[in-house]
């Protein structure tokens, strides 16, 4: 019985250990994050479905007291191109752990749905760098990550995964 529990507890810190592996940002300034998590990559190129939301769950530390933040994206196809987030951007209302203001040293999970538009073309390969901003536009945090943009996925796709089939 002990071996069981020890197994359990040993596969849910794994779980809640999952990194995605990203790059320092090499066009925008700004740290990486403690953590990043992109659902469903580990090893990047990360594949981003046409008109789905990936999530992407960052764990950083505020290095100074921090009333507000922004978000932004920016994908790189030979020239720097900002990609709109939207509401998305407002970085205080994603927190997981907290809220704005924050403190400094104070540790957070934000977590970006980022909705990808359907008039890319499949089959894209690019980098795209995240990057949180403070109120005064001082990054607080900034990551690199190649993506590849893919087919939409169907209906049927979608309820299998979520069925667990």
């Amino acid at each position: 019985m002990l071996r069981v529990v020890a197994y359990v507890c040993a596969l849910l810190a794994l779980a809640h250990g999952q990194t995605t592996n990203v790059q320092s940002c090499t066009f925008h300034n700004g740290p990486l994050p403690i953590n990043t998590y992109i659902e469903g990559c580990v090893n990047p190129p990360c594949v981003f479905p046409l008109g789905q939301d990936p999530v992407i769950n960052i764990k950083f530390r505020a290095p100074h007291a921090v009333q507000r933040m922004t978000s932004f994206a920016t994908a790189f196809l030979f020239v720097a191109i900002p990609y709109p987030l939207g509401e998305a951007a407002q970085t205080c209302n994603y927190l997981a752990n907290s809220s704005c203001p924050l403190d400094e040293g104070e540790v957070v999970q934000y977590s970006l749905n980022m909705f990808i538009e359907s008039t890319i073309p499949a089959g894209v390969s690019l980098p795209i760098e995240f990057r949180i901003v403070d109120d005064n536009n001082n990054a607080l945090v900034c990551l690199r990550v190649p993506i590849t943009t893919a087919a939409p996925l169907s209906s049927d796709m979608l309820a299998g995964s979520a069925s667990g089939v």
